[in-house]
């Protein structure tokens, strides 16, 4: 049996936790323990994160201890924080780990994703409600054969706008790859088959903590390329995609309001 998927101990408390982690760097970078904002975003491209700061709406968060990225915190109708450049599976769940711990309460990514199956409509933005595992980080939280997919009752409420012209968004299912220099035209095949949307990095591994620690976490896809396969590929949109991302989380967020986030 494969490493990967062996000797996991599920039930086991694990020895190193991310609130002792972050006392530790409270401790080496003098900073006062405070809570993040109960929403935050991960900003893998870094593209939004950019536009606020270059606009001045957003500042450095200095209750984010982390080592390894910076918090930025933004008004959009609610104070919401941002962590630019969080790419890959293992990275998200750290950071994401830490932000729950810290004071979050709800956390969205939103992730630039290579189109596998060209949905029906133009709608650019993919609500992903599950997601195949090619990745290595939920197996030390899932089991194998497990689902990855998206809490129910965030599914349930985000569903009844799907249909709505206005709705930024479509429910998709995605594979999730931690080798994007493995995209074979086999492997694509594979997942057109499964009625997979789209590919990215991230989600899988997200929805496994999600499932495991009861967290709230959504993740999107925004279909912005085809692997590369033309010229004129990888385009977000104005502001590289800035101002639609502004407004799907302004969309997201009427929708679940701060009760049902709480």
């Amino acid at each position: 049996m494969a490493e990967i998927i062996s000797n996991k101990y599920y039930n086991e408390q694990s020895v190193f936790l991310p609130e002792n982690l972050l006392r530790e760097a409270r401790r080496q970078k003098n900073k006062k323990e405070c809570k993040v904002p109960a929403i935050c975003l991960l900003d893998p491209d870094g593209d939004l994160a950019d536009y606020l700061l270059r606009k001045k709406l957003a500042v450095k968060n200095q209750c984010w201890a982390c080592y390894h990225s910076s918090l930025y915190t933004f008004l959009n109708d609610l104070e919401i924080g941002i962590i630019p450049c969080v790419v890959g599976a293992s990275y998200a769940v750290l950071v994401a780990e830490q932000l729950f711990v810290s004071g979050c309460k709800l956390l969205i990514s939103v992730t630039s994703a290579g189109i596998i199956n060209q949905h029906s409509s133009d709608k650019r933005f993919a609500l992903i409600t599950s997601s195949i595992r090619d990745e290595g980080t939920s197996y030390h939280y899932l089991p194998a054969g497990e689902l990855c997919a998206l809490n129910k009752e965030i599914k349930d409420l985000l569903a009844s706008s799907h249909e709505k012209d206005e709705c930024p968004f479509f429910g998709a299912k995605s594979w999730t790859t931690d080798a994007p220099y493995r995209e074979t035209p086999t492997a694509i095949e594979n997942m057109k088959k499964l009625n997979v949307s789209c590919v990215e990095m991230e989600a899988s591994a997200l929805y496994a903590l999600a499932h495991v620690k009861g967290y709230k976490i959504i993740c999107f896809a925004h279909l912005t390329n085809s692997m590369a396969q033309e010229d004129g590929d990888f385009e977000k949109g104005n502001e590289f995609g800035s101002i639609d991302t502004l407004n799907l989380i302004r969309y997201v967020l009427n929708i679940l309001s701060t009760e049902k986030v709480n």
